[in-house]
């Protein structure tokens, strides 16, 4: 399950876990211009890890899950290329 939230300055997506148990905790993804950031809390040290993503990270993660093993590198293409 997921929501999706309109905020002033980004957009706010929360994934929930409904697998088996054991549950995940809640992850909370803040999607801004200049950035994305990644948020979960951990039990064990009461403690929320963020991750900071640029808008070319994200991209490269995104086209990472459809692609086999390897090494990879994007390159935007002009028209006529």
């Amino acid at each position: 399950m997921f929501s999706i939230e309109h905020e002033f300055d980004s957009t706010v997506i929360t994934l929930v876990d409904e697998g088996e148990a054991p549950l995940q905790e809640d992850i909370t993804i803040n999607s801004f211009a200049e950035c994305v950031t990644i948020e979960q809390f951990d039990p064990r040290t009461d403690q929320v890890h963020k991750i900071t993503l640029s808008p070319e990270m994200l991209r490269d993660l995104a086209a990472a899950l459809d692609l086999p093993e390897g090494v990879y590198q994007l390159r935007e293409t002009v028209a006529g290329d």
